[in-house]
């Protein structure tokens, strides 16, 4: 039973960095972008 809440407390963690790393790469690539075209 532990066992399974560990696992998906990390798997929680895990789409919570993910989706904060693509908001940042996404924000990233989009300040790029707008620096090129201005």
């Amino acid at each position: 039973m532990a066992v399974e809440i560990i696992n998906f407390l990390i798997l929680i963690i895990c789409v919570l960095v993910g989706v904060a790393f693509v908001t940042l790469l996404e924000r990233k690539v989009l300040g790029y972008i707008q620096i090129r075209k201005g």
